[in-house]
């Protein structure tokens, strides 16, 4: 149905890590409650909100970059508005009106919920608005949300974070943790189950100090079980927790719930015990190994990824070298390598021993490869393997040209699978399961390729969630209607490996 033309679009431009994913997921269902709808691919939207990050390097000015784009846009559509929220918002406050004032809405991290109202009182009062609370009023799940998959969905346990990792700004810009009451946690993962969904990821800025709120250090770990309690849900992920808080009962947890996946993202940040000890970690290197010892050995096929920051003020060569040791014996299935960026309001962006770029990138330059032939020797070691993937919507570029599909595996990993001359109506669907053996591997992704180009299936599970994918492709499209739909954001299903440093 084409859209009507006194019905309003949007679009939400987001950056950063997956808390920023799941916000503009309910910037989304809040718009469309109010009865604005999604802008169609190349249109220019009535609304555009860039919901920002601020722990990239440069992220400053990309921002500003892309509102100076805006301007001129916003110039030629009479009645456009621009919205700005998330940390970079949080941050700058009223920095972005007087570096863009043409930007109509800045909100921050912790009222993301008056979007709305805000964009409705810019235009009545034709004058901008700044709303930035100090802390949460409400947590963001009683929100509503619009999600884009109908099999996987991001759950927020808790937000903010009581660390005080000197490289990181989030804390003071998310605030102190807040956690969920269990109970109502696992409420919206019963509901989400009823809708198709059968992958939760559990999200939280550090996921296993939850419980510190109210008391009880066995909190994560209760939860873990009670999800395996949920009937109808496969797959139970999480992310991201830190090695300080992440105790025997959560690996206990993890190995004797069958739903909760045999993937854990760990952040390491640094092999060196003095780096550690300057970047405020609160754990040292035999910990951590230690933990990923304990780890494999009650879950031996576990992936196990992780974040690394080279190039962080005072790291010696020594440091590094300690590093590139860590990673060796780890064996990580993929990691997340940064280059050291100083955060202005950080403790980090003031500590002397600052390293020069072309030291970083050359530390860098070592590190990547080095990770990268491990994760290639870790896939080919899975050749020849029969794994079930949950089949997913839009990982495979490359799909078409090659007949494939794409997949997760249980432990994360991508997997493009072959389908050979299959029928349409006998191909799987994102949702579905299917059971392949790997054939090849690559130092990113592994594939499973049919005998003399037929398909790689060897089972097929159609599943609920495939059934609610499918009738969301056939329901018709009212564009002047808001529909608040359940699932997970295209950007990843849930994406394995952030696109921004995690706080862990």
């Amino acid at each position: 149905m084409a859209q009507r033309d006194d019905v309003k679009s949007y679009d939400i431009r987001t950056y950063g890590c997956q808390m920023n994913v799941h916000d503009s997921e309910r910037l989304a269902g809040l718009l469309e409650e109010a009865g604005y709808v999604r802008s169609a691919a190349g249109e220019e939207a009535d609304v555009v909100v860039f919901n920002t990050c601020a722990v990239r390097e440069n992220a400053d000015n990309r921002l500003y970059g892309n509102l100076g784009h805006m301007a001129s846009v916003k110039a030629r559509k009479p009645g456009m508005q621009i919205a700005v929220g998330g940390c970079m918002a949080q941050k700058d406050r009223g920095e972005v009106q007087r570096r863009a004032p043409w930007v109509d809405v800045v909100f921050g991290t912790h009222n993301i919920g008056s979007l709305p109202v805000l964009l409705e009182r810019a235009r009545v009062q034709e004058a901008a608005q700044l709303e930035i609370k100090e802390s949460l009023e409400a947590f963001p799940s009683t929100l509503p949300t619009r999600r884009e998959s109908a099999y996987a969905a991001w759950v927020s346990i808790s937000v903010g974070c009581n660390n005080t990792c000197t490289f990181c700004i989030v804390p003071s810009l998310r605030g102190t943790e807040r956690d969920r009451r269990p109970g109502e946690i696992l409420r919206e993962i019963e509901a989400l189950v009823d809708e198709g969904v059968v992958e939760v990821t559990l999200l939280g800025q550090n996921v296993n100090s939850y419980g510190a709120e109210f008391g009880d250090r066995a909190a994560f770990s209760k939860l873990l079980r009670a999800c395996g309690q949920i009937d109808g849900l496969e797959r139970v992920r999480f992310t991201s927790p830190h090695p300080r808080d992440f105790t025997d009962d959560v690996i206990e947890a993890m190995a004797e719930t069958p739903n909760v996946m045999p993937s854990l993202h760990m952040p390491l940040q640094s092999g060196s015990d003095a780096v550690l000890k300057a970047m405020r970690r609160s754990y040292r290197r035999e910990r951590y190994l230690g933990i990923i010892e304990r780890v494999r050995a009650a879950i031996p096929h576990a992936a196990i990824t992780t974040d690394i920051i080279v190039g962080f003020p005072g790291e010696t060569d020594a440091d590094f070298e300690q590093t590139l040791e860590v990673v060796r014996e780890a064996r990580f299935a993929s990691a997340f390598t940064f280059q050291y960026s100083k955060r202005p309001g950080t403790p980090a962006a003031e500590m002397e021993g600052q390293i020069p770029k072309e030291i970083v990138q050359e530390r860098y330059d070592r590190l990547a490869p080095l990770q990268e032939e491990i994760s290639w020797a870790e896939n080919r070691a899975l050749v020849g393997r029969e794994v079930e993937l949950l089949v997913s919507e839009g990982e495979g570029r490359k799909d078409g040209a090659t007949h494939r599909l794409s997949g997760r595996a249980r432990d994360n990993r991508l997997v493009h699978f072959s389908v050979g001359e299959t029928a349409q109506d006998g191909l799987p669907r994102p949702g579905d399961a299917v059971t392949v053996v790997l054939t090849q591997a690559a130092p990113h992704h592994l594939i499973a390729d049919g005998e003399g180009g037929g398909s790689a299936i060897r089972a097929l599970r159609r599943l609920r969630s495939g059934d609610a994918w499918a009738a969301r492709q056939a329901a018709p499209v009212d564009q002047g209607k808001p529909a608040v739909a359940l699932g997970m954001p295209s950007v990843g299903v849930p994406a394995p490996l952030p696109a921004a440093p995690s706080c862990g």
